[in-house]
């Protein structure tokens, strides 16, 4: 299933564009108006017959201070990530150590040490 291409002329892309621009149009209602099915085109357009103070931008004013806590947000997040994995590698370690402890021992150390903790809670 292949779409279908519709070419426009030079003098309608124009008269778009100046619609666009003489009456304050939105994009979506000259594309409404035109009947031009494309989402992009008429951006396209504007940007090709230089009129670029018609598309919507977007403007991030940032001060240096948020620029720098950005910068430290990104600086802590990378830090505990690290902490996190060590923190995971650790875990997987002691989990393996009690394994082994109970193959060797013929215990099920886990489930002792579980019982434990939950006799303790209940005392508290």
């Amino acid at each position: 299933m292949s779409r279908k291409i519709i070419r426009y002329s030079d003098c309608f892309k124009r008269n778009v564009v100046s619609e666009v621009e003489k009456n304050g149009l939105t994009i979506q209602q000259a594309r409404d108006r035109f009947g031009i099915k494309g989402t992009n085109t008429i951006q396209l357009w504007l940007k090709k017959y230089g009129r670029n103070h018609l598309l919507n931008k977007v403007v991030r004013v940032e001060t240096k201070d948020e620029i720098n806590e950005l910068k430290q947000l990104r600086e802590e997040n990378k830090r505990l990530k690290i902490a996190y994995a060590e923190l995971a590698i650790d875990h997987k370690l002691s989990e393996k150590v009690l394994e082994k402890a109970d193959e060797l021992m013929g215990l099920d150390l886990k489930k002792k040490y579980e019982q434990a903790l939950s006799q303790k809670s209940k005392t508290k």
